[in-house]
């Protein structure tokens, strides 16, 4: 797989591995709900994402921890598995363990990733697994496809078309 490190792999290696995974799943938890033309599911993956950046952001202007590898302050909580988490667990609660499943897999191989990247320590990444799931948990409202809300525009006007399935 593209964003697997191999077990030899250097500090470097692992952030950049750690880097694709969570580009991978912010992608699929704003892509998913665009394919599907779900604007609500869209909303609230990038709000969940916001938040647990935003909430990780400020965490780490507070606390000033030390990174393992001593190149700045920043260490806790690790904001990659923040935004990972966040996305994850939107993809889960919109879509169901379906897509949830695999993207908590990549989420978790990002924090181990930071933590082998000798950029975070074990708790930091922990903490970031906690915002971001409760950001993604607590923001995302579950897919209903029976109702279908579609917005569109033209010349002569425009609207929202509904469709229901019973």
């Amino acid at each position: 797989m593209a964003w697997a490190a191999p077990a030899t792999a250097g500090p470097k290696g692992w952030a950049d591995a750690s880097d694709i995974g969570r580009d991978l799943l912010v992608g699929a938890a704003l892509g998913v709900p665009a394919v599907q033309g779900d604007w609500r599911g869209d909303l609230d993956a990038g709000a969940s994402v916001l938040v647990a950046g935003g909430t990780t952001f400020a965490l780490k202007e507070l606390i000033h921890e030390s990174r393992p590898d001593r190149s700045d302050d920043k260490s806790f909580p690790s904001g990659h598995t923040s935004v990972s988490f966040a996305a994850a667990a939107s993809l889960e609660k919109r879509y169901g363990w379906e897509a949830g499943l695999p993207a908590l897999l990549v989420a978790s191989f990002v924090g181990v990733a930071r933590v082998r990247a000798d950029k975070h320590y074990v708790h930091d990444v922990l903490a970031g697994a906690v915002i971001g799931s409760a950001s993604g948990f607590l923001l995302t409202s579950r897919h209903d496809d029976r109702v279908r809300l579609t917005p569109w525009a033209g010349f002569g006007g425009g609207g929202i078309d509904v469709a229901m399935r019973f």
